[in-house]
């Protein structure tokens, strides 16, 4: 039940904080992937806590969802008191493991909580804007990760996180509209100012640009400039993508395109499009020469 609680399958999320690390080649260098690592658990611990704090905040919404219904806390396996003193000891966790991998980290943790502070204070449930604070969320945790290391990262990287974090979203918001039918504004208030259409329009929309940035990420940031063969990271992303939107028009309303970080690890062509990926990354950062690209 711990484990329902803390949200462990939503901390795949996470590995975006190894963006950093993962496209400077830094690996190698001595303390880097442990402090990269810690900056990873910190920043699961303190996303865990602020589930918990949404769960707390949620209870009587989440009773008469057909799904976060059966939640810890909505189901009272958890009793609300338990579910605090879980909530402090991940905190304090994160920022003792943000700490030690570097103190910036920390400053990207506050960064964080802040964030989920003004989203559940008011910007979840304002349209459009509770989807742009998930994909706030996503680029603090990249440059969680190049805090941890102390590294820069391209702006390509961050808009393209954005852009693939915009399309979760509205996917997981589409998802959810029509899930849920009459009884949508009872759960969450920001549908009521979706429509159907609009909500097909922004997946797709977000889905290009997602497409469009990690292009020219692969062929104009200083990474690609300096490994050329970064480039055949590519197809992986337009597959994977394309893979995502498919599941998501489907028509499926019971599929697990409400949560990304389920459809990740059930889906089998992700699943080979994601080892294929990271494949394509080690084998791109290995300068292997390839004599029809420029150098």
């Amino acid at each position: 039940m711990i484990f329902k609680l803390l949200r462990v399958k939503q901390w795949t999320k996470n590995v975006f904080v190894l963006a950093a690390i993962s496209f400077t080649s830094s690996w190698s260098l001595p303390g880097k992937a442990i402090d990269a690592l810690m900056a990873v658990f910190a920043m699961c611990l303190a996303s865990s806590a602020t589930y918990i704090v949404n769960d707390l905040f949620d209870v009587a919404k989440d009773r008469l969802h057909p799904k976060k219904k059966l939640r810890p806390i909505a189901s009272g396996a958890v009793k609300e008191s338990v579910a605090v003193i879980i909530a402090i000891v991940c905190l304090f966790c994160s920022f003792l493991l943000g700490w030690t991998a570097d103190p910036n980290v920390v400053y990207c943790i506050a960064a964080y909580l802040l964030l989920q502070i003004a989203y559940n204070l008011k910007l979840r449930n304002v349209s459009v804007a509770d989807v742009c604070c998930i994909a706030a969320g996503f680029v603090i945790r990249v440059i969680t990760g190049a805090m941890a290391i102390n590294v820069q990262v391209s702006g390509w990287i961050l808009l393209c996180t954005a852009m693939l974090a915009l399309m979760l979203g509205f996917g997981k918001r589409r998802h959810e509209f029509h899930l849920q039918g009459e009884d949508k504004v009872h759960t969450r208030k920001s549908l009521a100012d979706y429509s159907a259409q609009s909500l097909d329009m922004l997946v797709v929309m977000s889905a290009a640009c997602a497409v469009l940035t990690y292009s020219v990420y692969s062929i104009e940031s200083l990474t690609a400039k300096m490994h050329p063969g970064l480039i055949v990271t590519t197809p992986f992303v337009l597959y994977g993508i394309a893979r995502y939107i498919v599941i998501v028009f489907s028509g499926d309303q019971d599929s697990e395109t409400g949560e990304p970080e389920s459809l990740v690890l059930s889906d089998k062509h992700l699943i080979i499009t994601f080892v294929g990926y990271a494949l394509a990354v080690v084998f791109a950062l290995s300068d292997i020469n390839l004599p029809f690209l420029y150098r």
